[in-house]
């Protein structure tokens, strides 16, 4: 499975971005989908996970009600729709395909980074 993340740029505090994760490989749909974050100088940390089929999902607290994760595996493509953006959402984000986890180490592959900058 490869993934390529896409959808990063620069936005005002309050709006909104969409991400979007598209994966090669066949078996992209038996996996699990992630959304990690990494600011400058820190550690990678969990954002949301959604199940192989869509119908769990979980998020971290700081995301809680402000970000939505989603897939179409007919598209092999996962989703983040990120709203009400806040300077502290500034980082790269990944996206990988994995166990359903909110650890790093479940997850066999990621995809390459794309760069979300919040302004005040």
């Amino acid at each position: 499975v490869q993934l390529q993340a896409s959808g990063g740029g620069l936005v005002q505090a309050g709006g909104s971005l969409r991400l979007s994760c598209a994966a090669t490989g066949r078996t992209f749909s038996t996996y699990a989908v992630g959304w990690f974050r990494q600011a400058l100088g820190e550690e990678r940390e969990f954002v949301a996970v959604i199940s192989w089929n869509g119908g769990s999902t979980y998020y971290a607290d700081s995301v809680k009600g402000r970000f939505t994760i989603s897939r179409d595996n007919a598209k092999n493509t996962v989703d983040l729709q990120m709203n009400s953006l806040q300077p502290e959402d500034t980082a790269v984000y990944f996206c990988a395909a994995g166990i359903y986890s909110g650890l790093l180490n479940e997850y066999d592959y990621w995809g390459q980074g794309t760069q979300v900058t919040v302004s005040s």
